[in-house]
């Protein structure tokens, strides 16, 4: 009961969060003007599976003052994951805590690391009719000024469209001024390269910028990227 409770007053929280980003909401109301994109059908069984990037001794990128990407992943997964609750969409996490997926008698980092990704990889290709959004943070240590979210995306069909929607959505509720282009990524992506089902990663900000670290540790600002981010992903749906 106690765990019903904590769930609800979480998810009762991030309601009013969600009510703070009206520009955001505004804008899911009215679907970017891209005259090059199709509307696809995202069937309402379709189960969107969030991947908050790293976990356990694997802390990702880390900031300046020595944050690292992991907590955050999880903060801005958790709130994506409330949004499509809230909006009638089936999800999961991949995971759920600070811990990593890796098998427990890995005894290095490297391998935490492989283990990790390998079994990220074979627990979203058990899920029939997925599709993967993966949440991280960028850094680009010599260039500390460089800040904004991007999108990046797979092999699979419609993960263009997807992560093209979702830049758009970035562009207007986080980017103004800044604004960026979906991209494919590279192979040397273990997840992405190996993932069967339609995915997108999406860089929320760069940690190598002080300003944006900031603005990524806060709540509201976590909670104003996940409505960004769910908005793009269902204007097609």
């Amino acid at each position: 009961m106690m765990i019903l409770l904590i769930r609800r007053k979480w998810i009762l929280g991030s309601v009013v969060l969600l009510l703070t980003a009206a520009t955001v909401l505004s804008f899911y109301a009215k679907p970017p003007a891209v005259a090059a994109l199709s509307y696809i059908e995202l069937s309402k069984s379709e189960m969107i599976i969030l991947d908050a990037g790293h976990g356990g001794s694997d802390g990702g990128a880390v900031s300046e003052d020595g944050t690292p990407e992991s907590g955050i992943n999880l903060a801005i997964a958790q709130r994506l994951q409330d949004f499509f609750v809230l909006m009638g969409r089936e999800t999961m996490l991949t995971r759920t805590s600070a811990a990593s997926l890796a098998d427990p008698d890995s005894a290095t980092l490297r391998q935490e690391k492989v283990s990790d990704t390998k079994n990220r990889v074979a627990l979203i290709n058990s899920v029939s009719g997925g599709s993967l959004i993966s949440i991280h943070q960028n850094t680009l240590p010599g260039h500390p000024s460089v800040h904004g979210a991007q999108v990046f995306y797979g092999k699979t069909a419609t993960s263009d469209v997807r992560a093209r929607f979702v830049q758009e959505s970035l562009n207007s509720a986080v980017n103004q001024g800044n604004e960026k282009a979906s991209k494919p990524i590279g192979s040397d992506i273990y997840i992405m390269a190996h993932v069967s089902c339609p995915a997108i990663l999406v860089e929320c900000g760069f940690l190598s910028n002080s300003s944006e670290t900031k603005l990524l540790l806060d709540p509201v600002y976590q909670t104003k990227l996940a409505v960004a981010i769910g908005c793009g992903y269902l204007q097609y749906g």
